[in-house]
């Protein structure tokens, strides 16, 4: 079989990491890149004799390349911390790697989603595909803060069996992410010059409800999938009155307004005066 490295980037990760390295024992190495964890984490890569890597954070996407530059075989494997493969994926894995095509230089794998202990079997969460596992001489991660994706030369095939992804461990930890992802997403669209109008914030809930319960078919999923739809319709809201907040802070002239909170990007100038000196939330997904 072909050799591979795992890849993860870690923070305070301890109530994920052991399932997610328990299923990973079989490839040949494991790269963690750990940017100052303060709980079990390091312990449990211990645990598995990962190859431990610190970095300080500065974005998804310059970790993971990182990362993925740290390990030793050309074909890397990489995963979140609150992901894991189930067996019938690591055996399809392992297959592929065993009689590799040539012309191949990533497999695309379905991801699904498990939210307040339920498996999402219908809409877009029950099979999202990522590009995880592929020759690192093809690409690499691009640099995005956030929403971090990989850039590689040559065919692409997606794989049948899922990773489950265990993305958050209840719903404070969930109105946690919302709010680190929702900053992180109007920095983008603030540095983008993109504008929403207030109709576009009235509207941010119902509309996204609509998108996500109905289009998408998570009423299928039951009670989860209608918690799940609405929570996603309001991160669509906040994410929105913060690029209006963004917007009204770089017209407060008098430079009167304070509002601490903590964001990815304090070094950049695009932002306002009164939010460039943000504390960077070190957080994987």
């Amino acid at each position: 079989m072909g050799t591979v490295s795992a890849v993860i980037i870690t923070f305070n990760e301890e109530d994920n990491l052991d399932n997610c390295l328990s299923r990973l024992t079989w490839c040949d190495e494991i790269v963690v890149v750990d940017c100052g964890s303060t709980d079990n984490t390091l312990a449990i890569c211990r645990n598995y004799n990962c190859t431990v890597h610190y970095r300080k954070f500065d974005g998804y996407g310059p970790q993971k390349q990182f990362a993925v530059n740290c390990a030793r075989n050309e074909w890397v494997l990489c995963l979140d911390a609150d992901e894991v493969l189930t067996h019938s994926a690591i055996k399809e894995i392992q297959q592929v790697l065993r009689n590799p095509d040539p012309d191949v230089t990533g497999y695309l794998l379905p991801i699904s989603l498990v939210f307040m202990g339920q498996q999402f079997r219908y809409g877009k969460e029950c099979k999202r595909y990522f590009l995880r596992l592929f020759n690192k001489k093809a690409g690499n991660f691009n640099d995005r803060s956030v929403h971090e994706g990989v850039k590689l030369q040559g065919k692409t095939v997606k794989l049948k069996h899922k990773v489950l992804h265990y993305s958050y461990r209840c719903i404070h930890h969930y109105m946690e992410k919302l709010n680190k992802y929702s900053t992180y997403g109007s920095e983008l669209y603030y540095k983008s010059t993109r504008k929403k109008s207030v109709f576009s914030v009235i509207m941010a809930v119902p509309l996204n409800f609509l998108k996500y319960f109905f289009v998408e078919g998570n009423f299928l999923n039951g009670e989860k999938g209608f918690y799940w739809s609405v929570l996603n319709s309001v991160y669509h809201f906040v994410k929105y009155i913060k690029l209006r907040e963004l917007y009204y802070l770089q017209n407060d002239k008098a430079g009167t307004i304070r509002i601490p909170v903590k964001g990815v990007n304090d070094k950049n100038e695009s932002l306002p005066p009164a939010l460039k000196k943000r504390e960077r939330l070190p957080e994987t997904a």
